[in-house]
């Protein structure tokens, strides 16, 4: 479908110049341009956008000296604190790939993540390394850095912190050591950003089998490109080491969200999900943007965090906004400086996109998009009169998306009818890594991309999600494969076959249901079979209701009938998500 301009968002150029740099350029660029400016408050630390390039500088070089170079693979298995995102531009610096381990995966997803990915080199959290431990001698990783988030808390206040400093075992590299004994020279590194791989990052893909979304630096930083024009206008070019926008006539940086050097964001979406690296992270500190940054969601903690930091952007999926406007605090929190709120990974209801737009002084945008695009692919035009409630917005810069038969990719429908959603521009993947019939399923010899996703446009070119053809639930604002929690049901000797659906809830998304058939004779009770499948499960996976039926609807082909079964989810009462 031809792109309609008619909503284009003022002063952002409809396509754009890629700077040709490596991802790690981000942070030279940005500590050339703003050494002394805050890149980091965490826990009361402040870190420069110097000293966040000084110190992944540091780290590159003990990566190098341990052995890591171009192409290894190195897994971060961290929340959100400073020693992520010295790690992730260190490892760029030294020319390996970036491979997230989500810190809520369970033993047997973190085994197969590092070992499907070719991970050598493992970063963890102390609190966090219990899992990582008991699978780490079957996997080929031969270096294992820890670090605590005490580390990051200033020696004066560290008293009155909650966390202290674990002891770590024989065997593993201090992260902070690695620091300190080594100096800020990071190797030189060649780098062919169309093929050189910069993250491997684990999705369901279209059939929820875990899969490695390959994405060069090219890739991340035509989005992360893409996002900041979007947000702040103009164009990104590089010169003599820094990155520059160049406006177009007559467009003033103020009449965006999103202003150079300017903002304070407040970030809590996790790092080692797609939408956080690249949206929270890497295109944050492009615009020079202070990141406040917390390990985890507590709703009072943020809500106190926006006067206090003078807050003026911050983001998620909608399932983050509701006990923010639910807590007694939200009322009184003065929310007038917040220019730019950005939702995704689901739909934002009415009443809560309302609630939100009376209480800040800015826009809400929603976006879309998916690991296989690197981040995402379309965006609601960042102004009030440009929402649309429902939609996701156009397809931004560069982008090209078209709805096609869901039998027939070659047949293309006009806006208006319902049909799958296919991407083609410069932040698609270059395929699953490892699975050469799963990428040729999904991307086409010509670039474009089969999303699995349902979907229209209306008369102004903007995209509606309807439904997803690959069934994936979205609970808390994580993506949930049915395929994955079956597999693990099925595992159990008394089990025939399952089916896994959502309950829609507002507040947390698709609660995940089972529907389970036994074998003939077999018996088992509801709770013992809930209680096996949730041991099994990362806490965000884990199955909220289980019920054992005769048998599962099918059709006369024999396949399941999710669409009864998803009708029957919504009847059931589920006191919580």
């Amino acid at each position: 479908m031809e792109k309609n301009f008619k909503c284009w968002p003022k002063g952002v150029p409809r396509n754009l110049n890629y700077p040709e740099i490596p991802v790690c350029e981000i942070i030279r660029s940005s500590a050339r341009r703003w050494p002394w400016r805050n890149a980091i408050i965490f826990g009361g630390m402040e870190m420069t956008y110097a000293e966040l390039d000084q110190l992944s500088d540091r780290f590159a070089r003990a990566l190098q000296e341990l052995g890591v170079g171009k192409g290894d693979r190195v897994a971060i298995h961290l929340p959100n604190c400073p020693q992520f995102a010295i790690a992730y531009f260190g490892l760029l610096k030294a020319g390996a790939v970036f491979v997230p381990l989500s810190p809520l995966l369970a033993e047997r997803e973190l085994s197969f993540q590092l070992n499907d990915s070719g991970a050598e080199t493992f970063i963890g959290l102390d609190i966090l390394y219990g899992a990582p431990r008991n699978i780490m001698a079957d996997t080929a990783v031969k270096r294992v850095i820890l670090t605590s988030l005490a580390d990051a808390y200033p020696a004066v206040t560290a008293p009155a912190k909650l966390l202290s400093r674990q002891p770590f075992e024989e065997g593993v590299l201090d992260f902070c050591a690695l620091l300190a004994s080594h100096p800020p020279e990071a190797p030189q590194v060649e780098f062919d950003l169309r093929k050189d791989l910069a993250h491997i990052a684990y999705t369901g893909g279209t059939t929820g089998t875990p899969k490695g979304v390959m994405l060069t630096h090219a890739n991340v930083i035509a989005n992360c490109c893409q996002f900041a024009t979007w947000f702040g206008g103009g164009d990104i070019h590089y010169e003599e080491g820094i990155l520059k926008v160049k406006r177009l006539e007559g467009d003033d940086p103020h009449d965006h969200p999103v202003r150079l050097a300017s903002e304070i964001s407040l970030v809590v979406v996790p790092w080692f999900h797609a939408m956080g690296v690249l949206a929270y992270l890497a295109m944050q500190l492009m615009a020079g943007i202070t990141l406040v940054v917390f390990p985890r969601f507590d709703p009072e903690e943020y809500l106190r965090a926006i006067p206090k930091f003078r807050a003026t952007v911050f983001g998620g999926a909608p399932q983050l906004f509701v006990p923010l406007t639910e807590h007694p605090l939200f009322p009184e929190t003065d929310m007038s400086e917040i220019r730019l709120v950005a939702s995704g990974a689901a739909p934002i209801p009415h009443h809560l996109l309302k609630t939100m737009l009376d209480k800040i002084g800015g826009v809400v945008c929603e976006a879309y998009g998916l690991s296989e695009v690197t981040m995402g692919c379309t965006a609601n035009p960042p102004s009030r009169d440009g929402f649309r409630l429902g939609s996701v917005g156009l397809p931004m810069q560069d982008v090209e998306i078209k709805i096609v038969n869901p039998d027939n990719y070659e047949e293309e429908l006009p806006a208006g009818e319902t049909g799958e959603i296919c991407v083609r521009g410069p932040q698609v993947m270059q395929g699953y890594l490892n699975k050469p019939e799963e990428t040729a399923a999904v991307l086409k010899p010509d670039g474009w991309l089969l999303t699995g996703d349902i979907g229209r446009f209306d008369e102004d070119g903007y995209l509606y999600i309807t439904d997803r053809k690959k069934d994936m639930l979205i609970y808390k604002g994580y993506n949930v494969y049915p395929r994955d929690l079956e597999d693990v049901i099925n595992e159990h000797p008394a089990v025939a076959q399952s089916a896994v659906v959502g309950k829609y809830d507002e507040r947390y998304g698709d609660i995940p249901v089972a529907f389970v058939q036994l074998k003939p004779s077999q018996q088992v009770s509801e709770e013992e079979l809930l209680e096996y499948a949730n041991a099994r499960l990362a806490r965000y996976k884990k199955i909220k209701m289980l019920r054992i039926v005769e048998a599962l609807p099918a059709s006369a082909a024999g396949k399941v009938l999710r669409r009864e079964l998803r009708e029957e989810a919504q009847k059931l009462d589920i006191a919580e998500g």
